[in-house]
C-alpha cells in the first residue's frame, strides 16, 4: 500500500479531499502486519485519513482519526516511529491538515491537528488543554496564534499576551496579534517595541524607516480605537489613506469608526468606496447593511444582500444583513437569521447586537439582556452598553440601567455618547430630568456636533413644556448641520403645538435630504390627517402586511 499512501498525499496536496477520504478508508482498513513497520504505516494512514476528513469539514471524524493515530504511535518504540513515514510536512509549510506531505511522524504537529478539530467544533476547553501539551520551544507561529486566541476565549489575557507577543517577535505582520494586544490594553509603544525583536525576514521590506513609520502609525490607530479614542484613531487612519489611497482594509476601518461615532453618512460613503474597489468584500458588510436599514434605503440594502448571498451565503455577515433586511416586514424571520449568524460564528459581535435589538422590538427585553451581555463579553463597546441600558429600562430596572451607563462612562471617559447614555437613564423619571439635562449639555460641550445629545435635550425641553427652547436649540443646529433627523424633530415639536404649516415644511425638508426616511413619511401621513381634521391615532382597517410595515416603521422612528 506504499504507492497508495503516496497517491493519497498527492491528492491532499491537490485539495482533492473527497477522493483522498475514500482512499483513506482503504488504507486504514488494510490488514497490514502487526510488526513495528506495519504499525508505523497504520499511524501514517490514520493521519492522512484525518487530513482528508478535515479538508471535507468532517471535524469529528478527523478528530477520531488523529486520536487513533496518537494511540497507535505510543505503542511503537520511539526509534521505529521516527523512522516511519507520515503525513507531516518537511517542506517548511504549515502543519495544517490541508497541506501535508510524507515525512517522519511528529507528535506535536498531530496534537495541533487535534487542536484545530476541537476549535472547529467550538470545544475550546479541550483545544486549550491539548494546546498546552505542546512545549513552548517547539510551537510554530500558527500554534502561538491559536494558543493566544484560546487563552482570550478562556479570559486569560495575561497568557494570551505572552502568545501574541511571541507571534509579533516572529513576524510583525500578524494583524490579529496587533488588534488583540490593543484590545487587551497594551500601549502602542509596548507593541511597537516588539518589531525590533523580529527577525529580518519578518521586518518590512524596502525603506525600513518609512515602513516602520506607517506601521507604527497603524499600531497607534489600533490602540486608539481599543481605548475608545475614536477621533484619534480616525485621524491616523485618514493619514494612512494618503499613503495607501486604495487600501480596502483602511477604508473599512474608517467606515466602522465613522459609524461608531454616529457619522452614518460618512460611514456609508467609505463602505461604498471599499465596495467599488473590491465588490466581493464581505468583512463588515453586515454593519453597512444595518446603516442602510437605519437610513431606510431598502433598495441599496436589497442589492447588498443579493451580492452577499452570491459571494458567500454561509458567512455570519450575510446572515446579519438578511436579518437587517427582514426586520422591517417580519421581525421573527429576522431573528432566525440573527440566530443563524451566531450558529455559524458564536463570537460574531454584530450578530449578538442584532439579536438583542430584535428581542427588544419583540418585547423580550429579558432575552435582549443576555444578547447584549454576550456582545459585551467579547468587546465592551458603545453598542453593547446602549443595548443593555435599553433592555434594563424596558424591564423597569432603572438601578441596573444607571449602573451600566455609569460603567460605560468610566470605560469611555472621553465619550459624549457615554454621557448621553447616563442622561437617558435619568430622563426616564421626572425627578431625574435636571440631572439628565446636565449630562446632555456636558455631552454637547464635549462634542458640539453630537446630534443625538441635541435631539435628546430637545425631547427633554418638550417634556417639561419648554417648546420654545426646543425649537431654538434645533434651529441653531440646523444652521450648521442639514440633517433629516433635526427636521423631523422640529416637525414633531411644531405639530405638537398645532403649528401645522411649519411642521409640514420640516417634514418635506427631511424627505428632500433623505427620500427613504420612513419616520418622515409616517410623520407626514399623520400631519396630513391632522390638517384634514382627522384623528391620526384613530384605528384603521388594514391588511396584516400593512400593519406589519407600520410596526416596523415605528421601530425605525424610535431608532432614529
Amino acid at each position: 500500500m506504499e504507492a497508495a499512501r503516496e497517491s493519497m498525499a498527492a491528492l491532499l496536496d491537490a485539495g482533492l479531499f473527497g477522493s483522498a477520504q475514500t482512499l483513506g478508508c482503504f488504507l486504514v482498513s488494510s490488514a497490514g502486519s502487526s510488526n513495528e513497520a506495519g504499525m508505523s504505516m497504520k499511524v501514517e494512514s490514520l493521519v492522512l485519513h484525518g487530513d482528508a476528513l478535515y479538508g471535507e469539514k468532517e471535524f469529528r471524524r478527523a478528530l477520531s482519526a488523529y486520536k487513533q493515530a496518537m494511540q497507535y504511535s505510543r505503542s511503537i518504540p520511539r526509534q521505529a516511529t521516527s523512522n516511519s513515514r507520515s503525513s507531516v510536512s518537511t517542506t517548511g509549510r504549515s502543519p495544517s491538515p490541508n497541506s501535508l506531505n510524507l515525512s517522519s511522524f511528529n507528535e506535536n504537529e498531530v496534537k495541533f491537528k487535534i487542536v484545530l478539530c476541537h476549535s472547529a467544533l467550538r470545544e475550546h476547553r479541550e483545544a486549550l488543554q491539548e494546546m498546552e501539551g505542546i512545549p513552548s520551544k517547539v510551537r510554530t507561529l500558527q500554534m502561538n496564534l491559536m494558543l493566544g486566541k484560546l487563552y482570550r476565549i478562556a479570559r486569560n489575557n495575561r497568557s494570551a499576551t505572552v502568545c501574541y507577543k511571541e507571534c509579533l517577535r516572529q513576524c510583525p505582520y500578524i494583524f490579529e496579534a496587533i488588534t488583540a494586544l490593543a484590545e487587551i490594553g497594551l500601549s502602542s509603544k509596548e507593541v511597537s517595541l516588539l518589531f525590533s525583536q523580529a527577525p529580518n525576514r519578518g521586518k518590512p521590506p524596502g525603506d525600513s524607516a518609512d515602513a516602520l513609520r506607517w506601521w507604527n502609525r497603524y499600531v497607534e490607530a489600533q490602540c486608539c480605537i481599543a481605548s475608545h479614542d475614536y477621533k484619534g484613531g480616525l485621524d491616523i487612519y485618514l493619514e494612512l489613506m494618503q499613503r495607501f489611497p486604495n487600501n480596502v482594509h483602511i477604508l473599512l476601518e474608517i467606515a466602522k469608526v465613522e459609524a461608531i461615532i454616529g457619522r452614518n453618512d460618512e460611514a456609508i460613503m467609505y463602505f461604498e468606496k471599499a465596495r467599488l474597489i473590491d465588490p466581493n468584500i464581505i468583512t463588515y458588510m453586515d454593519e453597512y447593511a444595518i446603516l442602510l436599514k437605519s437610513k431606510s434605503d431598502y433598495t441599496k440594502l436589497s442589492k447588498l444582500v443579493h451580492d452577499m448571498l452570491h459571494i458567500d451565503p454561509a458567512r455570519p455577515e450575510t446572515c446579519v444583513a438578511l436579518a437587517a433586511m427582514w426586520e422591517r416586514k417580519d421581525e421573527r424571520k429576522a431573528l432566525t437569521y440573527a440566530e443563524k449568524s451566531l450558529r455559524v460564528d458564536d463570537r460574531h459581535i454584530t450578530g449578538y447586537i442584532m439579536k438583542g435589538n430584535l428581542h427588544l422590538s419583540l418585547n423580550r427585553p429579558d432575552l435582549a439582556v443576555t444578547d447584549f451581555r454576550g456582545a459585551q463579553e467579547l468587546r465592551a463597546d458603545l453598542l453593547s452598553y446602549q443595548g443593555l441600558v435599553r433592555a434594563y429600562l424596558a424591564l423597569s430596572k432603572c438601578k441596573e440601567a444607571l449602573f451600566t451607563a455609569r460603567e460605560a462612562m468610566k470605560v469611555m471617559h472621553q465619550s459624549a455618547k457615554a454621557l448621553k447614555l447616563v442622561g437617558d437613564v435619568h430622563a426616564i423619571s421626572s425627578s431625574g430630568r435636571e440631572k439628565a439635562r446636565k449630562f446632555y449639555e456636558s455631552a454637547i460641550r464635549l462634542e458640539p456636533g453630537f446630534l443625538g445629545a441635541a435631539l435628546a435635550l430637545a425631547d427633554l425641553h418638550v417634556a417639561e413644556g419648554r417648546n420654545k427652547e426646543a425649537v431654538l436649540l434645533l434651529e441653531r443646529y440646523l444652521r450648521q448641520w442639514a440633517d433629516d433627523s433635526l427636521h423631523i424633530k422640529l416637525a414633531q415639536v411644531f405639530a405638537a403645538t398645532n403649528m401645522l404649516s411649519d411642521a409640514l415644511s420640516h417634514y418635506q425638508s427631511a424627505l428632500r435630504i433623505n427620500p427613504h426616511n420612513e419616520a418622515a413619511k409616517k410623520g407626514l401621513e399623520r400631519l396630513e390627517k391632522q390638517m384634514k381634521g382627522v384623528d391620526p391615532d384613530a384605528p384603521e382597517e388594514e391588511d396584516e402586511n400593512e400593519a406589519d410595515d407600520i410596526d416596523a416603521d415605528q421601530d425605525d422612528a424610535e431608532l432614529l
